[in-house]
């Protein structure tokens, strides 16, 4: 393993200088850090306290990486999968870092000054810098949802089965008679809304449903709240463009809130006019609607929990072979927001 005198003679600066880079104690120009930062990226090295940590597992800490946009708030999904992923970490008297930092913030220097054993990523994106960073420097590491890095062979993740998911809701509504169905997704750079969109349509086409029939729609980007979009769109499709629906598919509880929301300003009834499932991370907040929401339960506390169990097992805290991916089964929560089609 390469050691920071190495780092400084390639980078052509001084070990302090270094360890100032990767500690942020002291300002260091944009061009030395860069410099720094590649030579580290050549020689594969790992600042002391990566190593210490991997060495010794004396942190009993592993970080979550659950990345923000512009605001702190935990949809009910995440609230879940947290709950799940504390409670298993207990268990063997870990502690967890949870850990802001967006794709793009998240480099070395950060990296390592955060004292931490292992890592889980949510919400992986296309070629996730994350991903790629971690594979680098040998930190253990298991992402929930699938990864999409070209480059790197074996990641090892845990995720629901979203073209699954996709699949059923869709088959769900057209089996009620529903063949104008509208599915309402989360931003398309995230993977589980490609998987999402992949399932769904291979029910329409199962199904021999032509496309003017049913569509799909991105949320453009991360910084639109869910519930605008919802209400936006439901707003445009079936007040300005008057399109023909009589299902939507909602992926967030926000953004069904959002759907409800539209429907009351067009007069619009659930189930009697429009039906409604939600994708949900928890089925207990579609229970306090009128009328109550039909979900599809992503079990996201037991998603939680198999990451942290991958996660172990990569760290060597329990045994087991670890297998490069575990997949939870979502299950549909029927209640009154979708009626047969006669």
């Amino acid at each position: 393993m390469s050691k920071i005198d190495d780092v400084a003679k390639l980078a052509n600066v001084s070990k302090g200088t270094v360890s100032n880079v990767f500690s942020r104690k002291r300002p260091i120009s944009a061009e030395v850090a860069r410099r720094v930062l590649e030579a580290s990226k050549q020689l594969n090295y790992v600042p002391n306290h990566i190593a210490r940590s991997l060495a010794t597992k004396q942190t009993m800490t592993i970080g979550l990486n659950i990345p923000f946009v512009n605001h702190i708030y935990f949809n009910s999904f995440q609230t879940h999968l947290i709950n799940g992923i504390v409670a298993r970490a207990a268990t063997k008297k870990y502690r967890v870092l949870l850990d802001t930092l967006s794709q793009g913030e998240l480099d070395l220097p950060n990296l390592s000054s955060l004292p931490m054993d292992g890592v889980i990523l949510i919400d992986p994106a296309e070629e996730d810098e994350r991903i790629e960073l971690l594979h680098q420097f040998s930190i253990p590491y298991v992402v929930i949802g699938r990864p999409a890095n070209s480059d790197i062979d074996h990641i090892s993740y845990v995720d629901s089965d979203n073209v699954q998911i996709g699949y059923d809701t869709g088959r769900y509504l057209l089996e009620l008679g529903h063949e104008h169905i509208v599915f309402l997704n989360v931003p398309e750079k995230m993977t589980v809304a490609v998987d999402r969109k992949k399932g769904f349509e291979l029910a329409m086409q199962e199904q021999g449903i032509p496309k003017p029939n049913y569509s799909h729609h991105f949320r453009p980007e991360l910084k639109l709240e869910p519930s605008a979009f919802g209400y936006m769109k439901t707003m445009e499709l079936l007040g300005e463009t008057g399109t023909k629906v009589t299902a939507i598919i909602a992926d967030d509880e926000s953004l069904a809130m959002g759907v409800l929301r539209a429907l009351t300003v067009l007069k619009l009834s659930v189930p009697e006019d429009i039906s409604l499932i939600v994708i949900s991370g928890d089925p207990s907040l579609a229970q306090k609607t009128e009328p109550l929401l039909t979900t599809v339960d992503l079990c996201a506390s037991r998603l939680g929990e198999a990451a942290v169990d991958t996660l172990f097992k990569k760290m060597k805290i329990v045994q087991g072979d670890t297998e490069p991916n575990g997949m939870i089964q979502a299950k549909i929560i029927e209640k009154n927001s979708c009626r047969r089609i006669e």
